[in-house]
């Protein structure tokens, strides 16, 4: 299928062609031609006004295989990945059954083969997320992980984490840290302050999540290893990693998209669709994210999509359970936080996977093509038909959403 968006601006860094307005010709897979009134036998799509990018890459989401494919299998993921402009995902390995061998790596790679979207499936760093022994991470990233964490759960003991990074080293793969300390954060469901007194809930007190990032960086410099942080959430984060960075060590971070707007004020009605970890912070905690994206502190920005049966939601808040899906909102949710356009696409498709050590589409004439065309004034409502996910756990079904993701291309494959 033969492809021809019409006068797009170019968002793209490492193209000749960034910030340029021009038509793109797509021939079996690759970039055939990038100039001005370009005519050719193709689908036709007018990109006036709009923007073209390579695709979206989303660094941590939930799907459900292997073992919950009731909440979101590869298939009715990738295809919501797919209408939320991404064209890769890293998955997390909080499955039934976790991926911490090379089989269940090799599985997912295998069920994902032939997709729009490019799959990274990620190992675990401890045998089945326990925290006890190492997971055969070597293997799995022969099997093809690219990284390694425990997903949503921390590796609480410090001398795990240590021998995670230096075996990491001997082959060049990278560690993801999910940065909340057990002992401080408790049984607590929401972020410890104002709000939560008001709620009469106790709070996890911001301490948790920036005494694991803390130690994390001394392991890291200890070891001289590199590390990245999922889904930073506090204003002292930001400053410790900051810092860090600084200081010369190889640290990145990731900030999911729904803390770039939302705080702990959403909680007054007790709605379990709020309910998320790590916790929504106060408007300070907002603020000083946005500032860590615009300065560089802050790598990326993330989906976090985390799929949910209605069971699981629709019961009182502090048994409900934590995440909401996040693919489709991804960007109009960065758009609504008031970061340049420019920036989004820094932050979700360039350094992503310069992170994690995968390959950046370029928009240039013969590049294979991997892109995104998408309108940052198109309004749309979120809702049940609009809606590719299985799981409808998201604050925002309902809401008019601004930023629309008009066409993702990808792999010989297009989605609409």
């Amino acid at each position: 299928m033969n492809l021809l968006i019409k006068s797009a601006t170019i968002l793209d860094p490492g193209s000749p062609f960034h910030q340029q307005v021009a038509d793109i010709l797509i021939e079996n897979g690759l970039i055939a031609r990038i100039a001005n009134d370009i005519e050719a036998d193709a689908m036709l799509f007018e990109g006036e006004g709009k923007y073209v990018s390579p695709g979206f890459f989303d660094l941590n989401c939930n799907i459900g295989e292997l073992g919950l494919e009731t909440k979101e299998d590869i298939k009715s993921g990738t295809q919501a990945a797919a209408a939320g402009g991404f064209t890769g995902l890293a998955m997390m390995p909080n499955t039934a059954n976790p991926v911490h061998s090379k089989a269940e790596v090799e599985y997912l790679i295998n069920r994902s083969r032939g997709n729009l979207v490019d799959v990274f499936p990620l190992g675990t760093i401890s045998h089945k997320r326990e925290g006890k022994d190492l997971a055969e991470m070597y293997d799995m990233y022969l099997s093809g992980a690219k990284a390694f964490t425990d997903g949503n759960r921390p590796v609480q003991d410090a001398g795990l984490m240590e021998r995670a990074l230096l075996y990491a080293q001997g082959f060049d793969a990278m560690v993801f840290s999910y940065p909340e300390d057990t002992a401080i954060a408790g049984k607590a469901k929401v972020n410890e302050g104002e709000i939560s007194t008001l709620l009469g809930m106790k709070g996890i007190p911001s301490l948790a999540e920036e005494l694991m990032i803390a130690r994390d960086l001394y392991l890291a410099e200890y070891t001289v290893s590199k590390i990245h942080f999922s889904t930073i959430s506090t204003a002292r984060s930001v400053e410790l990693i900051r810092e860090a960075k600084r200081k010369g060590l190889e640290v990145t971070c990731d900030v999911a998209a729904h803390h770039l707007i939302l705080t702990d004020e959403s909680l007054l009605g007790f709605d379990s669709q709020y309910k998320v970890k790590p916790p929504l912070r106060t408007k300070d905690d907002v603020k000083a994210l946005l500032k860590g994206l615009k300065d560089g502190t802050i790598d990326a920005i993330v989906s976090q999509h985390t799929p949910h049966e209605i069971e699981f939601k629709d019961v009182e808040f502090e048994v409900a359970a934590y995440g909401m899906v996040g693919f489709q909102t991804a960007l109009p949710l960065a758009l609504e936080a008031g970061l340049p356009v420019e920036l989004l696409v820094e932050k979700l498709a360039i350094n992503p996977r310069e992170i994690l050590g995968v390959d950046v589409p370029v928009i240039a004439e013969g590049e294979k093509a991997n892109l995104v065309l998408f309108d940052i004034d198109a309004e749309w409502e979120y809702n049940s038909k609009s809606n590719v996910s299985k799981s409808v756990n998201s604050p925002f079904i309902g809401d008019t959403l601004k930023g629309k993701v008009l066409l993702t291309y990808n792999n010989k494959q297009i989605s609409k």
